[in-house]
């Protein structure tokens, strides 16, 4: 899992930003979405991540790991990143990421 993420500071380079249509499936990001450069997830990829609390479309954006969305029926980590000083509760991160998260099973670490 990538709890050493927790709390500390990264910097997301988006390939989806808010309001970016997803290549395959037909949905419309509601956030920003992006990875962490040089990083490798259980899914042999780059580490995924939700730009949360800025409500524009980003190329990159450093912030704070304020939790991880851990799938419990698939190998893929996500961290939720947001401004330093800025925080969700569990409820707004699950409200927020819910138009993807919806269809795995998953629990938030802290």
């Amino acid at each position: 899992m990538s709890k050493e993420f927790l709390g500390k500071i990264v910097k997301v380079k988006m390939d989806r930003p808010l309001g970016s249509k997803h290549p395959k499936h037909n949905f419309i990001y509601p956030v920003n979405y992006g990875y962490i450069p040089n990083t490798v997830s259980g899914d042999g990829e780059e580490l995924d991540a939700y730009v949360l609390g800025v409500h524009k479309p980003l190329d990159e954006f450093e912030g704070k790991v304020v939790a991880i969305i851990h799938r419990t029926n698939d190998d893929d980590d996500k961290l939720v990143v947001m401004p330093v000083g800025k925080n969700y509760s569990d409820e707004q991160i699950e409200a927020l990421v819910e138009f993807q998260e919806q269809y795995f099973q998953h629990i938030i670490v802290r």
